[in-house]
């Protein structure tokens, strides 16, 4: 059995008859004990996706297996199997952080005491703070507020939709920390994240874009498919570099990452060919390298190859 499994899933909104593709046909599946990102900016379509498997949202068209319970026909199952943390904070603020707790599991109808041991290594760290109201707490606390209340009831499926997003990077790092050691409980996780760098932390990733998946694989696997050649500009000017870089017939494709340039040619050649090219455009720079793309890298070529 698999954790999740979705096929050719679909989801259109209508606004002022003006619609707008949410999901396009996606299917995936993710085993258990696994963590699967899916990855891709704001509006990509990973919010939609999440309110479906969890049933808060029915879908257009497909089907959804969450545990091996179809999403519309089993949907209480499927409410008792899952923990679900949103991507804004949507926990009582005028609640403190142990009555927050103790509601979930009131709902749950279980007690505390029972699953403790499942949230101990995420609340020990703000248990000193149990009496303090949620809306008060610093963005890291109520994540991991919002993630003890997730787990309370020891789903077996957890479902974080941009978990990280607005924390801090040190926040940032405690939370895949703290989500590797759940997966060593047997936990399947679903998160999503617009952060790219993220995707080392999973297992295997979707990679999503205007509610299509580009690819699906593991990390490493998918940087592999990568066949082009990259390099690294960091220009005297990047604004003008680019601009002058993108009218050439002989680049690929040229993304701003950062303070440098990200760069493809079309025939793939090597770096003395690009230099030669930046020397008779009068293009002055720093410094130039060949690297190894990341996962970044990755979905811009695959967008760039979808267009």
């Amino acid at each position: 059995m698999k954790a999740v499994t979705i096929n050719q899933i679909s989801k259109t909104y209508t606004v002022q008859k003006e619609k707008t593709i949410a999901l396009d046909g996606v299917s995936f599946d993710a085993d258990l004990g696994e963590i699967f990102g899916i990855i891709g900016p704001d509006g990509a379509g990973k919010s939609s996706l999440f309110r479906i498997l969890t049933t808060l949202l029915l879908p257009d068209s497909g089907t959804a297996n969450v545990m091996g319970y179809d999403v519309i026909k089993d949907y209480k199952n499927i409410r008792k199997k899952v923990g679900y943390m949103p991507g804004k904070f949507s926990l009582y603020q005028d609640l403190s952080v142990e009555e927050n707790l103790e509601f979930f599991a009131t709902i749950f109808n279980v007690k505390i005491k029972d699953n403790y041991q499942m949230i101990a290594p995420i609340y020990k760290q703000i248990e000193p703070f149990k009496d303090r109201k949620a809306g008060a707490l610093s963005g890291g606390m109520k994540q991991k507020l919002a993630l003890s209340c997730a787990l309370i009831h020891k789903p077996d499926v957890l479902f974080l939709d941009e978990p990280t997003t607005g924390v801090d990077p040190v926040s940032r790092k405690e939370f895949w920390d703290m989500l590797s050691e759940l997966k060593q409980h047997g936990l399947s996780i679903i998160v999503s994240t617009p952060y790219m760098d993220e995707a080392n932390r999973c297992d295997r990733i979707a990679l999503i874009q205007e509610g299509k998946f580009l690819s699906i694989n593991q990390p490493n696997k998918i940087i592999k498919e990568f066949k082009r050649n990259l390099y690294s500009l960091e220009s005297l000017n990047n604004r003008i570099a680019l601009k002058a870089l993108k009218e050439k017939n002989e680049i690929h494709s040229c993304h701003p990452f950062g303070e440098k340039l990200h760069i493809t040619l079309k025939e793939n050649q090597e770096i003395q060919f690009f230099e030669n090219l930046l020397i008779q455009n009068k293009i002055e720079y720093q410094h130039l390298e060949k690297i190894e793309p990341g996962i970044e890298d990755c979905f811009m070529e695959l967008m760039l190859s979808k267009q």
